[in-house]
């Protein structure tokens, strides 16, 4: 008999193990940005010296939004706008915009991300076919902005993506999501591990691990550790809704700090080692490793064709790429699909069918940006910069400030520990002390930095 004061709900699907939970958490947050961004930004900003401020980034801005909305998700047990309005249900405090601002930067993301994917997608295809076996060293910047400069294929990319990851979130959480990212993640480190094996053989190897591993203290200046804490936000999936909703899905016996921690760990992990793939190679071959956003498409194709069985190995670092970006899209889908099911009473077929649909129409302007569209400038931007802005420099910051503020002066030191111990069982008072403080002030205020200078207010 339910002697609670609340309605009843339907039965909610979840995560079913701990290693489901692991896996899906770890998917959402292993994306591009492991693969690409973290690389690109690496070699922008010193090696070394910008992966040391990133992982104090991660520890003191990610983690902490990240078992905030762990928190949040489970207590309430629902999508990333129905937790605010059951935590705080009050029409005078409209902290659920908290969660709109979520749903609205998973959508804003997935308008250019599933370009970037489809550009990936497709270079993973073409690699398989044997497409970049006659392409040569110098080729490598043409055949890129060639395809990009087209507007069929890189909108049929897109909507390929949008059809997979679709796919995945129709089958459901337990079915889709949760199966789908036990497959694919053990595939993604055998790849990535494959892949550093072989770029650390090769001569001169030794000069991207110094790189990567020796930092240069001097390197670091206001605008790496800015850039740092900016990458270590995006980098967790953290203010986009989706550890909401993931949160949300979690059993009560997990522990949330515990998954965070590992979820931060693993996700660094595999940055690591995908830097381990390509700065050795990058060196061994004299190629320049601040080549920025090109590094993934102009350089790792230069840079494999330049050495023996260097097809196989393209083929795997984009097979890899490709898994990476699907795990990270399934979470983002997954936003507005558990808000539109949980709050409008849509099925999750029909849910999918309008969040994918409207992700690749609006989205195809952003592809369209680097042919077509390429002079259509809004506010001084493409459609795909556009989008890119207002959610890495805008919609993340803002709704990880005011998570922020949500857990650590609305939520309640009795909810927290009640959460985030499992009512006690867990003895981790000390640590939710340390993670009390961090959310109340250390988070909120380096966030709110990040978001200065993403506005271009504080320069760095």
């Amino acid at each position: 008999m339910n002697e609670s004061n609340e309605p009843s709900q339907p039965q909610r699907e979840g995560f079913t193990t701990t290693l489901g939970v692991l896996a899906a958490t770890l998917g959402s947050a292993v994306g591009l940005g492991n693969i690409w961004k973290f690389p690109s930004l690496t070699g922008q900003n010193g090696g070394a010296a910008f992966v040391f401020v990133y992982m104090i980034g991660v520890a003191l801005i990610a983690m902490p939004v990240m078992i905030s909305e762990f928190i949040i998700g489970r207590k309430a047990g629902a999508n990333a706008v129905g937790a605010f309005k059951r935590l705080e249900p009050a029409r005078t405090k409209p902290w659920f915009l908290t969660g709109v601002i979520g749903v609205v930067a998973a959508f804003l993301i997935m308008f250019f991300y599933t370009d970037v994917a489809g550009w990936v997608y497709s270079y993973a295809f073409r690699a398989l076919s044997g497409g970049f076996a006659h392409v040569g060293v110098n080729q490598t910047a043409g055949v890129f902005d060639s395809y990009i400069g087209s507007a069929a294929g890189p909108l049929i990319w897109q909507w390929i993506v949008l059809i997979v990851i679709s796919s995945v979130i129709i089958a459901g959480v337990t079915r889709g999501i949760e199966r789908m990212t036990k497959a694919l993640l053990p595939i993604l480190f055998v790849l990535l591990l494959i892949c550093d094996v072989r770029a650390l053989t090769l001569p001169g190897a030794f000069e991207g691990v110094r790189y990567l591993f020796q930092p240069d203290f001097t390197k670091i200046t206001a605008g790496v550790v800015l850039a740092a804490m900016g990458l270590a936000f995006f980098k967790l999936s953290v203010g986009m809704g989706t550890m909401t909703t993931y949160g949300s899905y979690i059993g009560k016996k997990e522990s949330l700090p515990a998954t965070a921690i590992r979820v931060a760990l693993a996700d660094t992990l595999v940055s690591l080692l995908a830097g381990l793939a390509i700065f050795p190679a990058v060196f061994a071959f004299g190629f320049k490793p601040d080549a920025g956003p090109s590094l993934l498409f102009i350089t790792i194709p230069a840079v494999f064709k330049t050495m023996p069985f260097g097809q196989v190995f393209l083929t795997m670092f984009f097979v890899l790429a490709a898994i990476a970006a699907t795990g990270a899209m399934i979470s983002l889908l997954e936003v507005p699909v558990a808000y539109l099911t949980e709050e409008k009473k849509w099925s999750r077929l029909w849910a999918t069918i309008f969040s994918a649909g409207l992700m690749g129409v609006v989205g195809s302007l952003a592809t369209l940006s680097t042919s077509s569209l390429s002079k259509t400038l809004v506010f001084g931007k493409t459609f795909f910069d556009l989008f890119d802005f207002l959610s890495s420099n805008i919609a993340l910051p803002v709704g990880g400030v005011f998570i922020c503020l949500f857990v650590g002066w609305k939520l309640g030191k009795k909810i927290i520990v009640e959460e985030a111990s499992n009512d006690g069982s867990l003895h981790n008072l000390a640590l939710l002390k340390v993670f009390t403080f961090t959310v109340r002030y250390i988070a909120p205020i380096a966030i709110v930095l990040v978001l200065l200078n993403g506005l271009g207010i504080l320069k760095a």
